[in-house]
């Protein structure tokens, strides 16, 4: 059974020496770019917190191979390489299903919004109609602006 040792070298050492800087090199790479998302503001910082447990989460995957090997014997795959992979995929996996899910909820939060704005609006047009409301913002603006009785107002 040596010809058998030989054929899967990766198996037994852990990751391959270049494989395991490259996936050092990608999750460096995943932390500097979810820090300059949430330096521009176009990431908010509660996604940022998830992306960066993700990263070191590989990150710790990709050091630390005698983790990485015990795991992939755990659940019975022979090259530890493919089973970062796999803890990679079912992230990603799980990080597409809660974003669905938190825009599903966003989706719905705006259609509701959207009908309370057309209520009002609905409410307002009524209101002005009959003669009961302001006939533009300005006017609110300029009733607050007005000095008060027995004010005097200095320009």
């Amino acid at each position: 059974m040596i010809g058998s040792a030989a054929a899967l070298p990766v198996a037994a050492d852990g990751l391959d020496g270049r494989l395991q800087i490259v996936a050092v090199v990608v999750t460096a790479l995943m932390f500097l770019v979810v820090l300059e998302l949430v330096r521009r503001r176009h990431l908010a910082e509660r996604y940022a917190l998830l992306w960066m447990i993700v990263a070191a989460a590989l990150l710790v995957l990709a050091i630390w191979t005698d983790l990485l090997t015990w795991g992939t014997e755990l659940l019975r795959i022979e090259v530890p390489a493919n089973g970062l992979f796999l803890a990679a995929f079912a992230v990603a996996f799980l990080l597409l299903l809660h974003f669905s899910v938190a825009t599903s909820r966003l989706s719905e939060q705006a259609k509701i919004l959207a009908q309370e704005v057309a209520r009002l609006d609905g409410e307002l047009r009524n209101a002005r109609a009959n003669g009961s409301a302001p006939a533009s913002p300005g006017t609110q603006q300029e009733q607050r602006d007005a000095p008060v009785a027995g004010e005097q107002r200095s320009e």
